[in-house]
């Protein structure tokens, strides 16, 4: 599709979103790590988790899909013949480097201009207190195996990817495995999920309350069945197009969930909208909002939903935790400011927060190629004066590649 045209209309109806994202790439690593068959069932079939299940692929990891699920062998891999793609995944890159480690003899990864420039040296440093010779060289990231354990220090302010993918491969290291943080660790939830994960595949992980320290014995993981979650990261569009733009029903949102993105309730919450969160499903009724202070520190992804529902706000909302919305797929901040400035929606931004003043959007053209960025200003536009129109629809399908046609759906 070339673009998109978003007029005005209510949305009315239930849907329900895809597979979590996070979830099941975590699945296919973990599957990919246990010898033996392991089924991921209702896995998410996006850009970015195809990166991930190629790159297993081509290690050794055999991988047959089904229709609603997905069967995997694991645990023989071999140097790959070819560079490893992880396409515009930064998940995909940071796994696959520490799954890389595990292969006798040299791997070499690379992806999008964009991935490539998005941070990876503080896992490449810890993987070499680890014993693995691991280097960037331009837009390739090299890895030679030698992975032995031991004890690593690394920064948990950049991404909680980092601590993920060190913490997947430390069960198979040669001996009992220490991280410990050198800075407070922002978007937890991530890490917890990744332990849960484990946890699912016969693997424990101990760590302490503060999640600074995390301590991993030698271990083996065990093949078996995981069931992928529903998306809250998904889910976070169409609550808030009910809140500004209708009724709509979410259907089999796990309320227990490690995902950060699911904080997207207290949010709505806070701002005053009418919603009803039941045991399988989420129900949000158009509102009168009130402004907010939000930190988006431990679910950045929500940083687009946030600003839309504060875009049209009674008030001026304050959004913190925004220092690393650079490292995104976009510069996520500066994609919001430009794009609710084009719809006539004043902004105004300090090193550490974003003010949003909320007022009545007028319709734009949005040209971005960030997924995150095109589906909130697709919601946005339900409410605007003039039509919106979205220049690169297609780059949902790193995430949700079926997003315009629920859309369509509730319209």
């Amino acid at each position: 599709m070339k673009e998109i045209v978003i007029q005005k209309g209510r949305l009315a109806g239930t849907i329900s979103v895809p597979p979590s994202k996070s979830d099941t790439h975590r699945a296919l690593i973990l599957a990919g790590l246990s010898k033996g068959k392991s089924k991921i069932i209702s896995p998410l079939a996006c850009r970015d988790t195809e990166a991930t299940r190629s790159c297993l692929g081509a290690i050794g990891v055999k991988i047959r899909k089904r229709k609603s699920f997905w069967e995997l062998e694991g645990g023989n891999f071999f140097p790959p013949r070819q560079k490893l793609f992880c396409q515009e995944s930064g998940t995909t890159l940071r796994l696959m480097t520490a799954v890389c480690s595990l292969i006798k003899g040299r791997c070499i990864l690379t992806g999008t201009p964009s991935l490539m420039k998005r941070p990876i040296a503080p896992l490449l440093r810890a993987l070499k207190d680890l014993g693995v010779r691991a280097r960037k060289r331009k837009n390739l990231v090299i890895v030679e195996d030698n992975f032995l354990g031991g004890k690593t220090k690394i920064r948990g302010d950049i991404s909680s990817q980092f601590i993920s993918a060190l913490l997947l491969i430390s069960p198979l290291a040669r001996k009992e495995v220490e991280i410990e943080l050198t800075s407070p660790l922002e978007s937890s939830s991530y890490v917890l999920m990744t332990i849960d994960s484990q946890r699912a595949f016969g693997v424990n992980v101990n760590f302490s309350r503060d999640l600074k320290r995390f301590r991993i014995k030698r271990q083996s993981y065990r093949p078996g069945e995981y069931r992928v979650e529903a998306d809250w990261s998904s889910a976070s569009f169409f609550l808030a197009g009910g809140a500004i733009a209708g009724r709509v029903g979410v259907k089999n949102l796990n309320q227990r969930s490690f995902q950060p993105d699911r904080k997207i309730i207290d949010f709505l919450k806070r701002m005053g909208a009418k919603i009803a969160v039941k045991e399988k499903e989420v129900i949000v009724e158009k509102s009168a909002l009130s402004a907010i202070q939000a930190d988006v520190r431990g679910c950045p992804d929500l940083f687009p939903v946030v600003c839309v529902l504060s875009a049209v706000a009674k008030g001026t909302s304050e959004i913190s935790g925004i220092e690393r919305l650079k490292y995104k797929e976009s510069n996520r901040l500066e994609e919001m400011e430009k794009n609710l400035k084009k719809m006539g929606i004043r902004t105004k931004k300090t090193r550490s927060r974003f003010f949003i003043e909320g007022g009545e959007p007028k319709g734009a053209i949005i040209d971005s190629n960030d997924h995150r960025i095109v589906m909130a200003f697709a919601i946005l536009g339900l409410i605007a004066k003039t039509k919106t129109v979205i220049k690169n629809p297609d780059c949902v399908s790193k995430s949700f590649p079926a997003f315009f046609e629920e859309l369509r759906k509730l319209l």
